[in-house]
């Protein structure tokens, strides 16, 4: 569990995201936030970085921004967001909690393997910080939901930071895509199967040769219960806690008794 009790309304918070210092969902963050401390920075990519994962920039240079008081764009990925807020940007004082997005579109199943909203986070708890990732589940041809985020999102920090977790865990949230007074309730659940990149999309620029546009569509497993995307098909918000160690302890037993 966290060393100490994180008293939200003294807390220094740090704001992250993937979509850009400009999107909207972390707008909609940064009023969650406000609404439970004075204390709040946003540290965020200058661009989008959507599916860039935990990638840290390491072949050039990076620069921070400063856009007002407490609002910085680095010119990199949210890992190197992250990073340079913790380093450097807050180094008189680290922060108390990271909040990673809000992203626009879910976060499930092997999304969090090539998401930059988690890899935000993830990159909070490698550093020591208690981190938690939210997403606004939504569709291609409608408006993103953001008041159900906005509605929900503070209660469940309070709650969470209030229980605590292990620092090798951080935390990821998921809204769905429903008004707020539609959702059905809060789950904790497993994260489920849900594989980008099995449809591609070939077409052909003006000299005929082929490119690919990696479709958004997902292979999703909806009927294991208890998982994140059976919780968020249920209108349900799913909170799913992710371990940074990703070592499999059963094979590596297996495995001693081969090489032993």
């Amino acid at each position: 569990m966290p060393e100490h009790p994180i008293d939200l309304a003294r807390a220094r918070i740090l704001l992250a995201n993937d979509d850009g210092i400009h999107a909207t969902g972390l707008k909609v963050l940064e009023r969650i936030a406000r609404s439970l401390s004075d204390d709040i920075w946003v540290v965020a990519p200058e661009t989008e970085q959507s599916g860039a994962s935990h990638s840290l920039t390491i072949t050039r240079p990076l620069r921070i921004r400063r856009l007002s008081d407490r609002h910085f764009a680095i010119d990199g990925t949210p890992t190197d967001s992250v990073l340079l807020a913790i380093m450097r940007v807050l180094r008189d004082r680290r922060p108390d909690l990271v909040l990673s997005g809000v992203n626009r579109g879910g976060n499930l199943g092997e999304d969090v393997t090539y998401s930059g909203t988690i890899a935000a986070a993830m990159e909070g708890a490698l550093l020591g910080v208690p981190s938690i990732a939210f997403s606004q589940m939504s569709s291609y041809d409608g408006p993103t939901k953001w008041a159900t985020a906005e509605h929900h999102a503070a209660d469940i920090i309070r709650r969470l930071v209030g229980t605590g977790w292990p620092k090798n865990v951080f935390i990821n949230v998921n809204f769905p895509d429903v008004s707020p007074n539609q959702v059905r309730g809060v789950a904790v659940t497993r994260q489920g199967r849900r594989k980008l990149g099995s449809n591609l999309i070939e077409r052909h620029d003006p000299r005929g040769k082929p490119y690919y546009w990696i479709d958004s569509a997902r292979t999703e497993d909806s009927s294991r219960r208890g998982t994140d995307i059976g919780a968020i098909n249920e209108a349900v918000i799913s909170i799913t806690p992710l371990y940074l160690d990703l070592t499999h302890g059963p094979t590596i037993r297996g495995l001693k008794g081969v090489f032993q």
